[in-house]
C-alpha cells in the first residue's frame, strides 16, 4: 500500500488517510518525503494516540487529526495529493460511496484496500457478523463488489494503476492521467 501511494514521488506531497485510526500510514509516507498529513476518522478515541505517534516521531506541525464523517461532511475535508482508505470500505454498508468520495478528494492518487470479493471471504464475513450479532454489537462488515469499487473511482476520472490481492484483501490503486 505505500510503494503504491508513494508513486511518482511524495515530494511536497499532501496525505489525506480517511478511516486511518492513529494515522500510522500517513505517518510512514511523511517519514517518506510527503510535505502534510491528516487523518479523518469517525472514532475520537484514536486522537490521543494519532497525537502520540505524530510527537514520536517528530511530525507535529506536518500532520492532523480530525473526526469527520466524510460522507455526511465532504465539504469539511480538504483534497490532497494521496489518498488512502486500509481496510475501510469494508467498514460501511455505503463503501462504495466512500471510495467515490475518496476519488473526488484525491488529486493525484488513491489507494484503497479492500475484501476480496470472493466465496470464501463472503461466508467468513457472514461468520464475523453473525458473531458481531450474537454479543449484541452493532458493527458490521461488508464486501462491495470490486467492480462497483473500480467504477467509483473511474467516475471521479482515476485509472486503475495498480491491482493486488492476497487470500482475503486486495488492493488497488487509482490515478490521475
Amino acid at each position: 500500500m505505500l510503494a503504491a501511494a508513494s508513486e511518482p514521488g511524495l515530494e511536497g506531497a499532501r496525505v489525506l488517510e480517511i478511516g486511518g485510526g492513529v494515522g500510522a500510514l500517513q505517518a510512514e509516507l511523511l517519514g517518506a518525503g510527503a510535505e502534510q498529513g491528516e487523518v479523518v476518522e469517525l472514532v475520537a478515541a484514536y486522537e490521543p494516540y494519532a497525537l502520540e505517534l505524530a510527537r514520536e516521531r517528530g511530525l507535529e506541525g506536518r500532520t492532523s487529526f480530525r473526526v469527520v464523517d466524510v460522507l455526511e461532511e465532504p465539504e469539511a475535508v480538504e483534497p490532497a495529493d494521496v489518498v488512502l482508505l486500509n481496510r475501510v470500505v469494508c467498514c460501511s454498508p455505503d463503501g462504495v460511496e466512500l471510495a467515490g468520495r475518496a476519488a473526488a478528494l484525491s488529486r493525484r492518487t488513491l489507494v484503497l484496500s479492500f475484501p476480496r470479493d470472493a466465496l470464501w471471504v463472503r461466508v467468513g464475513i457472514r461468520v464475523v457478523n453473525a458473531g458481531l450479532a450474537a454479543f449484541g454489537r452493532s458493527f458490521r462488515v461488508f464486501a462491495h463488489p470490486r467492480r462497483a469499487l473500480v467504477a467509483a473511482a473511474e467516475a471521479e476520472g482515476l485509472s486503475l494503476a495498480v491491482g493486488w490481492h492476497g487470500a482475503a484483501w486486495e488492493l488497488a490503486a487509482f490515478r490521475r492521467p
